[in-house]
């Protein structure tokens, strides 16, 4: 089994590649684990993905409530969505929130990923659909996002 320190490891790796490749950009985007029936480590807010050290990563239970954390980092302001998805999706065992820049791009004009370009997109993903707007840190974004996490 992995140790949580590599978990958080992980979490720091994964948070590098998003920033290095544009997909998040400032402090933007957010990564959690489940880790335990009741525990998941996720990203802080306020901070830049590609700069993290483990150090940085929080634990919080089912609620988004902190178990841990240390002085200075809060868990992410989106952490409500990631909560969202554990408890509607319990096969899912990350979260990775970024902002690719031709999906956002997209996403602003109001064009759902609908059509079937590459096989291992629609095998992986189908349909990427549009979410209403929520404000961040509110039950709007969980919300949102709700109809589309089905199997």
């Amino acid at each position: 089994m992995t140790s949580e320190y590599e978990i958080k490891k992980q979490i720091c790796e994964i948070g590098k590649r998003i920033y290095d490749k544009g997909m998040v950009a400032a402090n933007d985007g957010n990564i959690s684990v489940k880790i335990g029936d009741n525990q998941f480590l996720c990203t802080p807010t306020g901070v830049s993905k590609g700069f993290m050290t483990p150090e940085f990563i929080c634990k919080v239970d089912g609620e988004g409530k902190v178990i841990q954390a240390n002085p200075g980092f809060k868990p992410s302001s989106e952490i409500k969505m990631h909560m969202r998805v554990y408890k509607k999706r319990p096969d899912v065992k990350a979260v990775v929130h970024a902002h690719p820049l031709y999906a956002t791009g997209f996403a602003i004009a109001g064009i759902p990923l609908s059509q079937p370009i590459m096989p291992e997109a629609v095998i992986a993903l189908g349909c990427v659909p549009i979410a209403e707007y929520g404000t961040p840190s509110t039950e709007e974004i969980p919300d949102a996002v709700e109809k589309y996490l089905q199997h």
